[in-house]
């Protein structure tokens, strides 16, 4: 199991991990989809299809299954399809969410104990800082990485070297905190210790499927993991 002793930096994921946006997507999927008049799908759908961007849960949701055919979406219909949903989520990126638990207190505690840190999410990045904003926990990060600014996105490693280079660390001082397996994938290879939180997303699989160093059913167990009792430099 990997040493935290040095950890100076954590990142984390935003959906699934900071706060429950399914209520939120949900609604903008099902409005997206009455754009090009298909019928609606479920909130537990919505559920297992979100963790790999905007577009992907989109195709999802157009072919009803997490493995789709691309070659089976019609480009016109997905055009309207992403204007549709693009639209809906920006007037409502402030409604129908939720933080988990403790995730504000637990931030402010490892703000104050030194740490720095950073969202890296596959969500497309023009709606990461609207709904950091709207939860009130915008100002605990000093880096936010969204979807579409690298060409790549987790479970690429990319994001979390991009990270890590704008924080001057490397990555065994970081930790990936997520609930997906694109999380614990992301951080395997980058050579980053990562905790695996079990009250998420995951596509409907258990995270400790992914085996990441640490499985925590809480957000605030991870300010006893780092034992943030003692203040860092």
């Amino acid at each position: 199991m990997s040493d935290l002793s040095d950890t100076r930096v954590i990142l984390f994921d935003l959906d699934g991990t900071l706060i429950d946006s399914v209520p939120q997507l949900y609604l903008a999927v099902q409005h997206a989809l009455t754009e090009i008049g298909q019928e609606k799908v479920t909130l537990e759908d919505v559920r297992t299809w979100i963790g790999n961007g905007a577009a992907v849960l989109l195709k999802r949701a157009y072919c009803r299954q997490y493995h789709y055919e691309e070659s089976a979406i019609e480009p016109s219909h997905f055009n309207a399809m992403k204007m549709a949903f693009d639209e809906h989520y920006t007037n409502g990126i402030d409604q129908n969410y939720a933080l988990y638990p403790a995730v504000k207190e637990t931030l402010s505690t490892l703000k104050n104990a030194g740490f720095e840190m950073a969202v890296v999410t596959n969500k497309p990045d023009a709606f990461v800082q609207p709904l950091l904003k709207a939860a009130g926990i915008a100002d605990y990060f000093s880096y936010t990485l969204g979807g579409g600014i690298l060409p790549v996105h987790k479970p690429a490693p990319e994001p979390l070297f991009y990270l890590c280079d704008k924080f001057d660390v490397q990555p065994n001082q970081a930790l990936m905190v997520g609930d997906s397996k694109n999380d614990i994938e992301a951080a395997r290879a980058a050579g980053m210790p990562v905790v695996g939180l079990t009250y998420g997303y995951n596509h409907g699989e258990p995270i400790e499927h992914s085996q990441p160093d640490w499985v925590l059913n809480h957000f605030d167990e991870l300010a006893g993991l780092l034992k943030v009792n003692a203040l860092r430099n």
